[in-house]
């Protein structure tokens, strides 16, 4: 099951993504925004984050109006490897590489038909491991030694 989530800047496209996974029957649960109203990417990257974290959720779709700033938030909770990503190569290289969990855009970056590609190539893809696990790793030692 995937989390969802997006702040004002970012609703519009969170409902052409949300209409790609009910035509793909991929399941999910948007954690809002649920209008256009005002509203800070950190309160919805928060609880994606946590989902996602605690292995109640799978991966994380999280959208503001350029991504970075909901992924920047996303990243501060442990055990999250969110990636902002505006093409393809990297939506799908970031699972290949980094085993991120977390795929961030922009809602005022990137148009539906390349979002709901990305969406694609991110959850499709499997993290390689081998030399890549490694490295995973070596994030995983940095945030144990943050306080």
């Amino acid at each position: 099951m995937i989390a969802i989530g997006s702040d004002h800047g970012g609703y519009d496209l969170k409902q052409s993504v949300m209409e790609w996974l009910d035509e793909q029957k991929i399941q999910y649960k948007d954690f809002g925004t649920f209008d256009r109203n005002s509203v800070d990417y950190a309160d919805i990257a928060e609880p994606v984050a946590n989902a996602v974290a605690s292995g109640e959720y799978e991966k994380g779709i999280l959208i503001c109006g350029t991504g970075i700033g909901i992924s920047i938030s996303a990243n501060k909770v442990k055990g999250i490897r969110a990636a902002c990503c505006s093409d393809c190569y990297s939506a799908e290289m970031t699972r290949r590489h980094n085993d991120a969990n977390i795929l961030c855009f922009g809602g005022r970056v990137v148009g539906p038909g390349l979002a709901q590609k990305m969406v694609e190539l991110f959850l499709k893809t499997e993290f390689e491991g081998g030399r890549h696990a490694r490295r995973i790793a070596k994030i995983a030692d940095i945030e144990s030694r943050q306080k």
